[in-house]
């Protein structure tokens, strides 16, 4: 080996990057025009570089949260995209409006709004889907269908846990409700609840204190828990739900009106859970968000028990007597219930993930 220290051995293989790129870009400038000129590329380049090399949210920078227009700039049409598909498939399949409604309060009252809801169950754990509480659950794969138009548009950017969310805000619209904007830029959980989702979720058979409580931990007060119920203003209870009402004997709180047409939908007993029995919530509008259902339950036509309570509490039955009489004064404490509850202790900045598929988490080596 040549006496030529080491130092120059390398630099004589592999000559300086930087001084290469700035003579092949400026090989016909002068020395001093050369320098300025490089000075002014190299800044470019830099700049560039923190552009397109910095991550989605440094450790330095504080977490936004979530935003109105979270997407703004990384899929403009994101939330247009997700209110085009809810219309396209509402107008296919009427029931997914319905839905879209129930998934919003079985994933975001159950400790997270991040769609640990729609992953499905793994070897190690059982899926929420699968779970008493998220009986008459389904059209879960349309979900699917509105991820995949995003994904089309902006592949790994958006979330299942907003498109959950944003659907149910347009199946609200879809239904008669109101519009209610709502913010974005939650990010996906990786692990099923299955095991807390009873701790979490209200039942329909639970004391109304019990449904009070499990609101109040989200912060949503007694009108936001009343008009929540509203939902049951559409949609339809599978007899299973309600047959202990009607057998052995009838539940004497029900409206005598309302009894043969309940005994005439739920004629068994013991209800084949997959046979296709059930009651209208609203005979009367059953395809419309309105305030009917508190009317209804008002007459004692309410199908489950949590219905007859809510009507009948000194605690909320003076908000139930409200929305009866104003539809706005209904829609005003829905939306803010609804808000509340979509902004439940969500995943955002670098924490949970983007699902590539909503009922799968991503595999990380």
């Amino acid at each position: 080996m040549s006496s030529q220290p080491r130092c120059h051995y390398f630099s004589a293989l592999f000559k300086n990057p930087v001084e290469e790129a700035r003579d092949h870009t400026y090989p016909s400038l002068k020395k001093g025009e050369k320098m300025a000129s490089w000075g002014l590329f190299f800044f470019a380049l830099l700049s560039f570089s923190a552009v397109v090399l910095r991550p989605a949210f440094a450790e330095n920078e504080e977490d936004p949260g979530l935003v109105m227009n979270f997407y703004k700039e990384s899929c403009p049409q994101a939330e247009d995209i997700i209110t085009e598909q809810v219309k396209l498939l509402y107008k296919r399949h009427k029931n997914t409006a319905f839905s879209w409604l129930r998934n919003i309060f079985h994933d975001c009252a159950v400790q997270s709004c991040d769609a640990s809801l729609l992953l499905d169950s793994t070897r190690r754990s059982l899926s929420e889907k699968e779970t008493d509480r998220s009986f008459g659950l389904r059209n879960f794969r349309y979900l699917d269908t509105i991820k995949e138009a995003v994904e089309r548009e902006c592949p790994g950017v958006v979330s299942c846990a907003d498109i959950l969310v944003l659907s149910a805000r347009d199946g609200i619209v879809s239904l008669g409700g109101p519009f209610i904007p709502l913010k974005t830029g939650r990010r996906d959980g990786r692990r099923s609840r299955a095991d807390v989702v009873e701790e979490y979720l209200p039942d329909h058979n639970e004391s109304i204190s019990a449904v009070l409580e499990k609101f109040g931990s989200m912060g949503i007060d007694t009108p936001g828990v009343v008009a929540l119920l509203g939902s049951h203003s559409v949609g339809r209870t599978h007899c299973v739900k309600l047959v202990h009402r009607l057998y052995p004997e009838v539940d004497p709180a029900i409206n005598p009106d309302h009894i043969e047409h309940m005994l005439h939908k739920c004629p068994d007993s013991i209800p084949d859970p997959k046979a296709v029995q059930y009651v209208r919530n609203d005979r009367g509008t059953p395809m419309i968000l309105d305030n009917n259902y508190y009317r209804n339950i008002l007459d004692n036509k309410g199908l489950l028990i949590v219905d007859h309570q809510l009507a009948n509490d000194k605690r909320t039955k003076p908000y139930v007597k409200k929305m009866a009489k104003s539809q706005d004064y209904f829609f005003k404490e829905f939306s803010r219930a609804i808000t509340i509850l979509s902004e439940n202790n969500p995943l955002t900045g670098t924490k949970g993930e983007i699902r590539k598929q909503c009922n799968v988490a991503n595999k990380h080596n």
